[in-house]
């Protein structure tokens, strides 16, 4: 981890203190990057299986499903 200094929003940062319950400003701006970050993936895995589902076809996968179950 590296040291350094940063202009924060104060405000913002008084937010994330009170709605996150953690106890110092270090752990505030790791839990908001953390969380932005994760969130920005989220929302990247979901546009991939997004675009995967335009190609999605209700019946076929359920035809292949009986015949998985079958063992055929």
């Amino acid at each position: 981890m590296s040291v350094t200094s940063l202009n924060i929003d104060e405000g913002a940062l008084a937010a994330v203190l009170r709605l996150s319950g953690v106890r110092t400003k270090r752990d505030a701006v790791n839990l908001a990057l953390r969380e932005y970050a994760e969130r920005h993936e989220r929302i990247a895995a979901l546009e991939r299986y997004a675009d995967m589902a335009q190609e999605w076809d209700h019946e076929s996968w359920r035809e292949q499903h009986e015949m998985e179950k079958r063992g055929e």
